[in-house]
């Protein structure tokens, strides 16, 4: 059910019938006159000139944007066309009322006051016996819709950096080793005068370097929601109500 707390989301929104075709978009949104919700909406499809096609809010439902109406784009569009710039007949509104079979009009639940939501500033006081003027005014309505704001990929590439570990290695070093010989048959060689060589094989590591491949940490994408709050501005409209009288005019 489309109550008080839908009229800004109805201003402007587009318009579609229970067979899924677009009508329109909204013109004007009329309250009843004893609930205050909407009741009536015009549609403008900018074929008819000043003319906007009225259509019961009955069974409608807003979302998303866009208003589903309980009638068909080819019974809407043949409806009686009335002038959207000024009050509203009693036989006007009638022949609303029968066109679309919801009985007859005058009843106490029928339209009483206009939500404007275009700049015609009309006002429809069919159905008020009274003297008071109803005052409407907008009101700025903020909220979130949910669009793309970037991609983020993962992706590997291969760089070349030089690294340098010390790398512990030994060599062998010859060292003279002298004995005394006390005893003459402690001598290998004898006491013979001669020349002789002796040969030692020394040995010494190096170092040498390879590589291998080892998994160091494993990376993946995640989000997480950041709440913040923006401005937003907006500009609105509102009736003002000026009275003339003896004593001159004030204005409210």
């Amino acid at each position: 059910m489309i109550t008080q707390n839908d009229i800004a989301r109805l201003t402007g929104s587009d318009v579609y019938g229970t067979d899924g075709d677009k009508i329109g978009s909204v013109g004007q949104v009329y309250l009843g006159a004893q609930s205050g919700d909407p009741e009536w909406v015009t549609v403008k499809t900018g074929l008819f000139g000043t003319k906007e096609t009225f259509i019961p809010l009955k069974n409608a439902n807003v979302a998303d944007d866009r208003v589903t109406v309980d009638y068909g784009k080819d019974q809407v569009k043949d409806a009686p066309r009335i002038d959207a710039d000024g009050p509203m007949s009693r036989s006007e509104e009638s022949e609303l009322y029968s066109y679309y079979g919801l009985g007859s009009a005058g009843g106490s639940s029928r339209t009483g006051a206009t939500y404007d939501s275009t700049a015609t500033g009309r006002q429809n006081t069919r159905d008020n016996d009274d003297d008071a003027m109803t005052r409407s005014e907008e009101r700025l309505v903020a909220g979130t819709r949910t669009e793309e704001a970037g991609k983020a990929r993962l992706r590997k590439y291969v760089v070349t950096e030089q690294q340098q570990v010390r790398v512990p290695v030994s060599r062998e070093e010859v060292r003279l080793e002298r004995e005394p010989i006390t005893d003459a048959g402690d001598a290998f060689d004898g006491a013979e005068i001669t020349e002789a060589e002796h040969e030692v094989t020394l040995r010494a590591e190096r170092p040498v370097v390879d590589t291998e491949t080892v998994p160091v940490e494993r990376v993946r994408l995640g989000k997480e929601t950041i709440r913040d709050e923006e401005s937003v501005t907006g500009e609105v409209r509102k009736e003002q109500i000026e009275f003339d009288g003896p004593e001159g005019n004030t204005r409210r």
